[in-house]
């Protein structure tokens, strides 16, 4: 048995598919199955049902592949410890991040990381929360940066930084004349939402207390991002909520669309999230230092005082 037997194991449970699990770890197709059969013949018992498409682990098969999550995740923990030991920060680290917060988040601090860290191995994939969460507790990303609280067993959370929530309006619209705020002077037919799926929708749905329109008219247009928002509000009588990151390279004409909303200031919770099994925490540590150095001093000084829950 070894440890690059375990991965492809573990492998081929999360895609349930030869070639996908190959494509995965490099190696041929032939390879895998044989190396899993080698496993298979070892231990005098099936893992995997093979007449099953998509193949499916046998019910020893399902002990077995969890254990071999541990005994990784126990091997990664070690090494970890050893290169504290020799003072070295190296490794692959694999992140999930929420779409409404990768566009204006990475360009922050992956420059520098990657500058600091060469031997660190940096994996990014934009995916929804759900998606977030699902590989954690799978092993597939090793830390996800999304909007909290969750309230998830066996997640762990560390917050970031509050990002203000913010509106931008139409020049037509009657809250342009507005200095500051309430969630209740937005009038539900003229806001511009993104499409379902994405956490800062609800949170914009919670902010300004939506009910169910007769129209239903606040619900026509759906974006898939703030960039789609903002310029549909510019050229029709419309608003929407941008959290602040989205708001930073405004030009002065963009910025004049901005609104703030009168205190409490209603704020989104960004965190670092890790599986309660997690390795890689020096690593994890490496990055949350990062993006706290790469963040606008203004983020950092936002307060926990009102949290939309997503």
């Amino acid at each position: 048995m070894t440890f690059t037997q375990l991965e492809y194991i573990v492998a081929l449970d999360t895609h349930r598919h030869f070639a996908d699990a190959a494509a995965q770890c490099f190696i041929t197709q032939p390879t895998l199955s044989m190396q899993v059969q080698k496993l298979e013949e070892e231990l005098g018992v099936k893992i995997f049902d093979r007449s099953k498409q998509p193949v499916l682990p046998t019910d020893p098969g399902v002990e077995i592949i969890e254990h071999a999550k541990k005994i990784l995740a126990e091997r990664d923990a070690l090494n970890e410890m050893i290169n504290a030991k020799k003072d070295l920060v190296k490794g692959e680290l694999k992140l999930g991040i929420i779409p409404t917060l990768a566009p204006y988040l990475l360009p922050l601090f992956i420059p520098s990381f990657t500058k600091k860290h060469e031997q660190i191995k940096l994996v990014v994939n934009e995916l929804t929360t759900n998606n977030i969460i699902a590989s954690l507790r799978q092993g597939k990303i090793d830390a996800g940066i999304l909007v909290t609280p969750l309230n998830e067993t066996g997640i762990k959370e560390d917050v970031l930084f509050y990002e203000e929530m913010l509106a931008y309006v139409s020049k037509n619209n009657a809250v342009y004349k507005k200095t500051y705020l309430l969630p209740k002077d937005i009038d539900p037919d003229k806001l511009l939402l993104l499409q379902e799926g994405h956490c800062f929708r609800s949170q914009m749905v919670q902010l300004c207390e939506l009910q169910k329109s007769k129209t239903h008219s606040h619900f026509e247009y759906e974006a898939g991002s703030f960039e789609t928002l903002r310029r549909m509000v510019e050229l029709n009588d419309g608003i929407t909520i941008l959290p602040e990151l989205a708001t930073l390279d405004m030009t002065a004409a963009q910025k004049n669309h901005l609104r703030y909303f009168k205190a409490p200031v209603p704020v989104r919770e960004v965190s670092i999230v890790t599986h309660r099994d997690y390795s890689k925490r020096r690593l994890i540590d490496e990055l949350k230092k990062e993006i706290l150095l790469a963040v606008p001093d203004k983020l950092k000084k936002n307060r926990k005082v009102m949290v939309v829950p997503v």
